[in-house]
């Protein structure tokens, strides 16, 4: 008997860190939940997943399983994150995972956690607007925070959910509410636009992408995304046909691939196979999203120099949010880098048209760099901060 009840017990401990509110094995009283890890599991951090069921989620949730930093990953999602959790859950690495399922299980997911990353929301889809995205996607992440505030005032959060130049503002404003803000454990993460940057610039410049580092600041959406393409590691010289290409693809990415998969749509065969598939799971967000994830927890372990861009409260500018070079430590935010030296092409980009006959010329000059993406900036944070305030 006593070894059949050591059994019972290991297989509850299974149970209970797939689902510890949720399965259960009926007809077998012997196999009680129990709230206790599976042995084995990996020293590390805890680390919950909002939106883990989502497009980006998913193949997030998968590379967290894999980072040796993790060793507790909690997955949430008000649907289908038990299937997400059991398949994650049978990689052999050292995370222990669990799942939790609808509102009534937030808190339980978040309680003791160490970093909370938000990809929760809907993806941006052809013919929607950055301003659809936030009339959406902002209920989500302030319910989420109002969580968070409640759980783990104390975790770092890394928030994916677009608009992020609009989310961040309404995460500060909820935990502003709650008396738990932070600044420096608030993340807006902008590391998408920071890998497609590398990846934009090494093609140009025949280098491979993990040797090149280009600084991203700004924002996170169209013109307020401003690469500073005279700071590239290893230097690099562009012409203005060059200077031009690369900033206008660094803020358009995100649409090159929307409109991508649009034409798919229209493809017969093997084309609305390849766009059913790919159209969902975002695997350059989710890869993006690891990467600062993994930065933050090793500078919660406290690893030195660990410096990367980020959306943050930021004095930097005028603006109180920004996005530019952070060094994280075991606080989250340690230091907020200066912008440094700006050309004049990222100061205020200057294209000069002629409007009228020879007889009543006017001088035209739109902005399209730093003054520029100040301006749309600042619409955005206001957008955010005016939702949790109206």
């Amino acid at each position: 008997m006593q070894a059949n009840g050591n059994a019972n017990q290991r297989i509850a401990r299974i149970s209970a860190h797939l689902n510890p509110n949720y399965l259960k094995m009926e007809g077998s009283s012997g196999l009680q939940q129990v709230s206790c890890r599976a042995k084995g599991g990996a020293p590390g951090f805890k680390v919950a997943i909002l939106g883990a069921a989502g497009g980006i989620g998913q193949p997030l949730a998968m590379l967290m399983k894999m980072n040796p930093l993790v060793s507790v990953l909690h997955l949430y999602d008000v649907v289908n994150s038990p299937g997400v959790t059991a398949d994650i859950s049978h990689m052999d690495t050292g995370a222990v995972v669990r799942c939790f399922l609808g509102q009534s299980q937030l808190e339980d997911a978040l309680i003791g956690m160490d970093l909370v990353i938000i990809p929760a929301g809907v993806p941006r889809k052809p013919g929607m607007t950055r301003d659809d995205l936030f009339n959406i996607n902002a209920g989500i992440v302030k319910t989420l925070c109002e969580g968070i505030t409640k759980c783990c005032p104390n975790a770092i959060v890394n928030l994916i959910s677009n608009p992020v130049n609009s989310t961040v503002p309404i995460a500060a404003e909820v935990f502003k509410k709650a008396g738990t803000y932070d600044p420096k454990r608030l993340l807006g993460v902008t590391m998408l636009v920071v890998v497609r940057a590398n990846t934009f610039v090494a093609e140009v410049m025949g280098l491979d992408p993990r040797e090149v580092e280009v600084p991203v600041v700004g924002g996170h959406a169209g013109v307020t995304i401003l690469p500073l393409l005279s700071q590239v590691k290893p230097p690099c010289s562009f012409t203005p046909e060059e200077t031009d290409y690369l900033t206008s693809r660094i803020q358009n990415g995100g649409t090159e691939v929307v409109e991508v998969k649009d034409i798919c749509k229209s493809w017969g065969g093997i084309g609305n196979t390849i766009n059913a598939l790919d159209s969902h799971i975002k695997i350059p967000q989710a890869y993006a999203a690891v990467k600062f994830a993994d930065a933050c927890l090793r500078g919660l372990r406290g690893d030195a120099s660990v410096i990367q861009c980020a959306f943050v409260a930021s004095q930097v500018t005028e603006l109180p949010f920004f996005a530019s070079k952070v060094r994280l430590g075991r606080t989250g935010i340690d230091e907020i880098y200066p912008l440094g030296p700006l050309n004049e092409y990222e100061r205020l980009v200057t294209h000069l048209k002629i409007l009228g006959n020879m007889d009543s010329v006017v001088f035209s000059y739109p902005m399209v760099g730093l003054e520029k993406a100040k301006k749309e900036l600042a619409e955005s944070i206001q957008k955010g901060v005016s939702f949790i305030k109206k």
